[in-house]
């Protein structure tokens, strides 16, 4: 790596661990870091997922206490579909051809960006819709799953919206299980993708321990500065991510 790369990675990955423990959306700048600093695009949303994912762990920590009051066989059948999808969804990405992935890509960071901007309308249409159960419920999981083992951009929107539909209505529940959810996905999705050789390693492990102090100034942060600010700050970096890869493509 570069001086610049170093730099690049670096800072992308200490405001991700910020906007992560602010609002969410770091991946909006984890995976174009990558891709800019020359990794590609397979491997750089694979090594993203590596750069964000022991986040999640901290943030499942802070709800045990609510986890373990949730039903114990509704929690296991949920963790094991979060295993399942993670595997299927990073499957999904490595026979994925990459001039597919790269046309794609604009695709997903647009709809992950739709996710995050609409983020409170899509969870409040949800929990007035009936609730979810048997067969449909563990489909929509398991796709929802899929998709974060895939490409997780906006996967915590969409697992808040899969909990109301289920009839989970405490938020911190719902933010237990979203923590809990992602780092099982995440850690399915990263043991599939290191096993296939396409992580990138240094620059992973670089942005993790960056992403960590980003997260713990953002905790500190999160006092003085409003989430609708750093929500809007997201946006703003999805949509402009958005054009700039629907231009690389073209």
């Amino acid at each position: 790596m570069t001086i610049f790369e170093i730099c690049l990675l670096t800072s992308a990955g200490f405001l991700a661990g910020v906007i992560n423990a602010i609002a969410g959306g770091g991946s909006f700048l984890t995976f174009p870091a990558l891709v800019f600093a020359g990794v590609p695009t397979i491997p750089a949303n694979a090594t993203s997922a590596v750069a964000v994912f022991p986040g999640y762990l901290s943030g499942a920590l802070g709800y045990l206490d609510e986890l373990r009051l949730y039903p114990r066989r509704h929690l296991s059948a949920l963790l094991g579909l979060s295993v399942l999808g993670g595997v299927l969804g990073s499957l999904l990405l490595l026979v994925t051809p990459a001039t597919v992935f790269s046309a794609v890509v604009p695709w997903l960071l647009g709809f992950a960006t739709l996710v995050f901007a609409l983020g409170k309308r899509i969870s409040n249409w949800a929990e007035r819709r009936s609730q979810t159960t048997g067969n449909l419920g563990t489909l929509s999981t398991l796709i929802v799953c899929i998709y974060g083992g895939y490409f997780n951009g906006g996967l915590g929107i969409i697992l808040l919206a899969l909990f109301s539909t289920l009839g989970v209505r405490d938020l911190n529940v719902m933010n237990g299980l979203k923590n809990a959810m992602s780092f099982i996905l995440s850690a399915a999705s990263v043991v599939t993708f290191a096993l296939a050789g396409i992580i990138y390693w240094p620059q992973a492990l670089l942005m993790m321990v960056s992403a960590t102090v980003g997260g713990y100034c953002g905790a500190l942060l999160a006092r003085r500065l409003s989430a609708r600010v750093i929500r809007s700050i997201v946006i703003c970096v999805g949509v402009a991510m958005t054009i700039v890869f629907t231009f690389r493509t073209i």
